[in-house]
């Protein structure tokens, strides 16, 4: 059974910066690509960076040339350095992975942006 962890969420300014960390538990993930979704009250849960086994990424076109997932396999943990943040960044931010057919979610951690 995967468990995963998210922290590092807050209250940054505009133009500011946050990390954030998702720890595994359970598993090693090492071979599973890892993914960050967020949901903004009202709106549906979209993805916004996720990076395979390979460390390959991908990013959505908001969030492109601002925000870098990377991964370390050793301690079984993906991230998220958001730079550049804006208003509209904020949402409750989830660390995903689909192992063996099932996917799994943390509990989410909030990311609030002030104007």
């Amino acid at each position: 059974q995967v468990q995963l962890v998210e922290s590092g969420g807050g209250l940054v300014q505009a133009g500011g910066s946050l990390r954030l960390s998702c720890a595994a538990s359970g598993r090693m993930l090492l071979m599973n690509t890892m993914a960050w979704y967020r949901q903004a009250p009202g709106k549906q849960r979209e993805l916004v960076a996720r990076i395979t086994s390979f460390g390959s990424t991908n990013y959505s076109d908001s969030v492109k040339g601002r925000f870098t997932i990377s991964r370390d396999n050793a301690k079984n943990m993906v991230f998220l350095q958001m730079s550049t943040l804006k208003p509209e960044d904020k949402a409750v931010y989830y660390c995903n992975t689909l192992d063996a057919g099932n996917p799994y979610w943390g509990q989410g951690t909030q990311v609030t942006v002030s104007s």
